[in-house]
């Protein structure tokens, strides 16, 4: 399949290595052109300089963008840009795989079909590590036609794929609801580990126990972060779980849903920030509980 691709950054380029093995032809964009010229070189990609220029030609389009901002300005494109919109022909196919409001996937249906095109929504859970093993979990919203369409694609980079109907936003509001359980988690952990080490009790041990109760790749991946205070190597950053939990709790208010625990994870979010911490991974929330704890 021909497949445009844009957005090369830490689960950008996994994904699209993953579908160049499973066979597909990408033409790849990235804001950075370096990192277009170099992925491209390595995987046997095309090169596209612009977002139009990567939709031309694509049977479908994948955007794997870092917020709305960023999806908006490469689908309906800037003033010294003009976007993917106005280069994927009629009938091609915009998978957003980005985390981003279920208000601009709703935009993004409106725009798309009025011109003739199709869309669908199509987030993932997992981190950078997934993506290269070709793990993640796909959470796909759209036109039924439209996901049968992409399985093939899905499956070279996840373990599965949930349908969720015919409205695309309903992936996304899954997504946020699934990255603020995550950053609860983040922060409960975050809380039991700075109780169990101003107690005196080794974060190792607490680890093993908590591996052993719980069994969940996820408490054993970011209990090992918090554990060990890795947070520099930042595979999601902190600033982007600040960006996702104000989603979460927009979606929220559309809805008349109290989230008081987001508002919460909001503030240790802001507190890291205004620290100069945004650039850690978003496990720094154990960072955040640790501090106002004392150590």
């Amino acid at each position: 399949m021909k497949i445009g691709f844009i957005g090369l950054g830490n689960m950008g380029q996994p994904i699209a290595r993953n579908l160049i093995d499973a066979g597909h032809q990408l033409t790849v964009y990235n804001r950075t052109f370096s990192v277009v010229e170099k992925f491209a070189s390595q995987y046997k990609a095309q090169v596209a300089k612009s977002p139009e220029a990567a939709a031309a030609e694509a049977e479908v389009l994948i955007t794997m963008l870092a917020n709305d901002g960023a999806v908006e300005a490469v689908i309906s494109g800037t003033e010294e840009m003009r976007g993917a919109l106005y280069g994927l022909n009629k009938g091609a196919l915009h998978v957003s795989m980005s985390t981003i409001s279920p208000v601009l996937s709703k935009k993004l249906a409106k725009i798309h079909a009025e011109v003739g095109q199709e869309y669908i929504a199509a987030p993932v859970f997992g981190r950078p590590e997934a993506a290269e093993a070709a793990q993640l979990w796909v959470v796909a919203a759209g036109k039924s036609e439209q996901i049968e369409r992409c399985l093939t694609l899905f499956e070279a980079i996840g373990q599965g794929t949930f349908k969720l109907g015919e409205d695309p936003e309903s992936a996304n509001v899954v997504k946020l609801a699934g990255n603020f359980l995550i950053a609860s988690m983040l922060e409960s952990l975050g809380e039991a580990f700075a109780l169990v080490k101003k107690s005196g009790i080794p974060p190792e041990e607490f680890l093993e126990i908590v591996n052993a109760v719980f069994k969940s790749p996820i408490y054993a991946n970011y209990g090992t972060i918090i554990a060990h205070e890795n947070y520099e190597t930042a595979k999601f950053k902190l600033r982007l779980g600040l960006k996702d939990i104000k989603l979460v709790m927009e979606a929220a208010e559309e809805v008349n849903v109290p989230l008081p625990l987001a508002s919460l994870i909001r503030d240790h979010f802001l507190s890291a920030i205004a620290k100069g911490q945004g650039d850690i991974d978003w496990s720094g929330l154990g960072r955040v509980n640790a501090e106002n704890a004392g150590l």
